[in-house]
């Protein structure tokens, strides 16, 4: 057995694909639209990346209906990315407007939410980092 990818459903695929590519940096390596199905496919993954692991998936929106509401019955917990500069990539996100929901405090792990409020971890590959402001006294924003 292998494991093949995490699948998660997004209400807009252009802000999703900004939040995964432009700004946690992971890179589009298929795609499939299925006009009959009415959906398309997109599978990410790191540079290098053999079998991409995060497969979004967008339902379009009938003509002229809003994009379908998944609310939260359809979270499954959290993906996790390890990071070689959590504080760099965590003040990224937070420049492009991301709230970070549980701060890196510990110099090893922090908490984001995707636009479709998809519950992303981030952990510093290696040793955690040396423990520093602003970090080390915010405090967590919300739920993740």
């Amino acid at each position: 057995m292998r494991y093949l990818h995490s699948m998660v459903r997004v209400k807009d695929l252009d802000a999703s694909l900004f939040f995964y590519c432009e700004l946690l940096g992971l890179k589009e390596y298929r795609r499939h639209d299925s006009e009959v199905g009415r959906f398309t496919l997109v599978y990410l993954g790191p540079e290098g990346c053999e079998e991409p692991p995060i497969e979004l998936t967008y339902n379009w929106p009938a003509s002229g209906d809003a994009s379908e509401d998944y609310g939260n019955a359809r979270n499954f917990g959290h993906l996790a990315f390890g990071v070689d500069d959590i504080y760099a990539l965590c003040e990224t996100f937070q420049k492009a407007g991301v709230v970070i929901n549980r701060p890196p405090r510990d110099g090893r792990m922090a908490f984001i939410l995707s636009p479709d409020n998809i519950s992303i971890e981030l952990l510093q590959n290696g040793a955690a980092l040396e423990i520093v402001e602003p970090w080390k006294s915010m405090k967590n924003i919300g739920s993740w």
